[in-house]
């Protein structure tokens, strides 16, 4: 592979002044070997114990990420084209990149914020840790890449989550000292990703780590304006310069004094300086080059009143909210296990949100994000839509997503193995049929949830003996 010359001869500057010289042809020698992959398993859907059947049945080795729970590496497969992969079973995510969002130590109940998230493999992670409590706001300034979170987002299973296509800058006034926990994935000159991405060592001769400088500094700032008081940030970067690492953490802590880097426990593959700063060095481990610092904030003094406080306002006339209201529970009471129907309808009483017609679970007022450009407002559970009957409760891919099988009605869920030639045609959004024992069993004329196995992958409708597919097309198997 052919490198940048500024990079190389930086490079070595480095180590030699940190009188490393023995690895410097380690290092080099590390972007002449393939790169690494590897995918983390959803721990909303799959428990630990289960890792290493799914693995087998998927003709994979278990080789796990030391500093990931639930992470393993893999070949470099098409592992977006499973069936586990469709039922947002794992996320595909490079092994170094799985270290920010394991450090943050997100608690169930929490505010996060994930300031720059697309394409979603930190902030899925942080929905997992949230476990459907507190908030996720995860932002992404870049429009097209919006798109790309949410649809990892919503596979994922994650409902209370808000994704903001927003400049930080304009985030501020807003979410003044709101968050508990920030987490920056830092726009950067992306050295640590040559061997991944053939464009990337022209990107970085064209932009180059000075043009990051700037942007990492001000996105440090404005994390600091909106985390509260004992908080904590996690900053972390795919790239080796320290201009883009230690320097813009040690300009931070000058300027902001209240703050103190918390070390963290030794883990296998990851440096540490005296600091408690970390780095991943593709010489040393089995991962792309990654830095990642974890900053908290001191609680002095008061603190200000929570500006978090849920509201129910409704967005349309009340008899129309409350009519949609009633709709979208029967729908509830009729797919869901009457002990998990109560569950979520205690969460309906506080989180329903009405527009358009389109229904949201929101844990917090929807007044909070008045005048930001708002991408996925909470859960999408579906909409409500007049037809003949009157007004129908449509859901939506993202709530099939949400639930588990234990959740939901046996007669509302339908089962296919991984060898049913039925699950691939279901991925397609072709109509398929049912046997006897399944119309048998299956609440005719209704929306019921098809699985692979115990995984739900998205509605359709029981009609005679044949399912009406309701998989969206934008996510069909091709």
């Amino acid at each position: 592979m052919r490198l940048p010359e500024a990079f190389t001869n930086r490079m070595h500057s480095y180590f030699e002044e940190k009188g490393r010289q023995d690895e410097e042809a380690s290092f080099f020698a590390s972007y002449e070997k393939a790169p690494l992959h590897g995918i983390r398993w959803n721990r909303l859907k799959v428990s630990s114990d289960d890792y290493e059947e799914h693995m087998k049945k998927m003709d994979l080795s278990c080789d796990p990420v030391t500093w990931c729970e639930g992470g393993f590496y893999t070949p470099d497969l098409s592992l977006g084209k499973d069936p586990y992969y469709h039922a947002g079973a794992y996320y595909i995510q490079e092994p170094s990149a799985m270290l920010p969002a394991s450090v943050l130590g997100t608690k169930p109940g929490e505010y996060i914020l994930d300031m720059c998230a697309a394409p979603g493999g930190k902030a899925t992670r942080i929905a997992e840790d949230l476990k459907g409590k507190g908030l996720l706001v995860a932002n992404e300034i870049n429009t097209e890449r919006s798109r790309a979170l949410l649809r990892n987002l919503e596979r994922c299973g994650a409902g209370n989550v808000v994704i903001l296509n927003e400049d930080p800058a304009h985030m501020v006034k807003t979410f003044r000292e709101f968050f508990d926990r920030i987490i920056i994935d830092a726009p950067c000159s992306g050295e640590g990703m040559f061997r991944r991405d053939p464009f990337a060592p022209k990107s970085w001769e064209k932009f180059g780590p000075d043009s990051c400088v700037p942007i990492q500094t001000n996105i440090l700032g404005y994390a600091d304006e909106m985390l509260r008081p004992g908080g904590t940030i996690v900053y972390s970067t795919c790239t080796f310069g320290e201009a883009e690492n230690e320097d813009r953490i040690r300009d931070f802590l000058e300027k902001h004094p209240d703050y103190e880097i918390v070390s963290h426990k030794d883990l296998a593959g990851v440096s540490h300086d005296d600091m408690g700063m970390m780095r991943i060095w593709p010489h040393k481990t089995n991962g792309e080059g990654h830095f990642c610092v974890h900053l908290k904030k001191k609680e002095e003094g008061e603190v200000s009143e929570d500006p978090r406080k849920t509201s129910t306002n409704p967005s349309s006339s009340q008899f129309v909210f409350t009519k949609s209201k009633e709709c979208f529970c029967d729908f509830i009471k009729g797919l869901l296990t009457e002990d998990a129907a109560n569950t979520y309808l205690a969460h309906v009483n506080t989180d329903f949100v009405l527009h358009k017609d389109k229904v949201h679970m929101l844990p917090v007022s929807e007044d909070i994000f008045k005048g930001l450009k708002v991408v996925k407002m909470g859960g999408f559970p579906g909409e409500i839509k007049e037809t003949a009957k009157g007004r129908t409760f449509i859901p939506s891919q993202a709530l099939a997503l949400e639930l588990t099988r234990s959740q939901i009605r046996p007669s509302r869920f339908l089962s296919l193995g991984r060898d049913d030639e039925r699950l691939t045609r279901y991925l397609r959004c072709e109509t398929i049929m049912l046997t006897e024992e399944e119309t048998e069993y299956l609440d005719a004329g209704e929306n019921i949830i098809v699985g692979v196995e115990d995984l739900p992958l998205g509605f359709a409708k029981v009609t005679g003996a044949v399912l009406k597919n309701a998989y969206p097309k934008a996510w069909r198997l091709m």
